[in-house]
């Protein structure tokens, strides 16, 4: 890894208009996300910290086993990493429109590359190379970049690593790649997928479907069976990225904040955030640090940071919350 620079608490356009992540006036393009307790989990008025910003992406963030955090950056082609002092390092670079990353046990880590489906990336305008789940680390391989009959993957969207060299990822449904590069269909039925993630013994996978969460019984061999309503978010949309507790619970982002579920199904309650939340996951010392990227940055004239005319929204700015409960210890995430 290569330091590329040092963020400071929302560093981008703060200088300019004289705020700091102390003070507790909302910045442009904040909710006044005030935090109630949900027993075991958060105390009530604790506060949101922005920790990083930027003009680009923070997306499929996943914990690091010395504090930090690491998070797919597709505009850059490459994953970042934030370390819990807030210093940046680009951890792997020469990506491919990288959009999620997740970690296994045994230290694999995965990605999926959406290639030319991003348009602030010039150099793939005209391109055809496919999408693609692929395996970085240790060593790169290919996964697989196409379904079982054919039909190219399409702009992908998020993964948990299944723990057996393969992974599940989304893309208009809910889909699974073993390690030998087989895929197979977990639901692309009345569905409009995002976000997914395995429960601690892996054997319930979990998928947003907008306004709820799906199960499915997931077996040995990564087949999966039994699709069920989990839970629903509270008359909430956009049901986004997921991260599991020591006990179970399901943390799923959505346009008002992040639910909290219990390994029941059960609605606890909701945590507001300061912008739109669209990934998640625990970190930090005794994994009890809450890393929520969240789409809006501040531009250099102190305002909202406007994205140019037709792209994706890409400004966004990392935020951390003190929890009570603490991520699983039994896998990155």
């Amino acid at each position: 890894m290569r330091p590329t620079r040092f963020i400071a608490a929302t560093l981008i356009g703060l200088a300019a208009c004289g705020l700091t992540a102390s003070a507790q006036q909302l910045l442009p393009g904040e909710n006044n996300a005030r935090v109630s307790a949900i027993p075991g989990v958060v105390a009530a008025g604790t506060r949101w910290q922005s920790v990083w910003a930027d003009y680009v992406s923070a997306d499929g963030i996943s914990g690091t086993a010395d504090g930090g955090v690491i998070f797919a950056q597709e505009q850059t082609d490459s994953i970042k990493k934030l370390m819990p002092d807030g210093t940046e390092y680009t951890f792997l670079e020469n990506l491919y429109g990288i959009g999620s990353v997740s970690v296994d046990v045994e230290g694999r880590l995965f990605g999926v590359e959406r290639t030319c489906t991003e348009p602030l990336n010039p150099e793939f305008a005209g391109c055809n190379v496919l999408t693609r789940v692929v395996q970085l680390a240790p060593e790169r391989r290919l996964l697989a970049n196409s379904f079982a009959d054919g039909r190219p993957f399409g702009r992908l969207n998020d993964l948990i690593a299944d723990g057996n060299g393969g992974a599940f990822f989304t893309v208009g449904g809910a889909f699974h790649v073993n390690r030998d590069g087989l895929v197979r269909v977990v639901e692309d039925q009345n569905i409009r997928s995002n976000g997914i993630m395995l429960s601690r013994d892996g054997r319930t996978l979990y998928v947003t479907n907008r306004t709820a969460v799906l199960a499915f019984d997931v077996a040995r061999d990564g087949a999966t069976s039994n699709r069920r309503v989990f839970a629903e978010l509270n008359g909430d949309d956009g049901g986004d990225g997921m991260a599991i507790d020591s006990e179970g619970r399901l943390y799923v982002t959505a346009n008002t904040g992040v639910h909290v579920l219990s390994r029941n199904g059960d609605h606890l309650g909701v945590i507001p955030t300061p912008r739109r939340a669209i990934t998640i996951a625990f970190s930090g010392p005794n994994k009890q640090t809450l890393y929520v990227p969240q789409v809006g940055s501040i531009g250099a004239n102190g305002q909202q940071f406007a994205n140019p005319e037709g792209m994706r929204t890409i400004g966004m700015t990392i935020y951390t919350l003190q929890m009570q409960s603490r991520g699983y210890e039994g896998r990155p995430k």
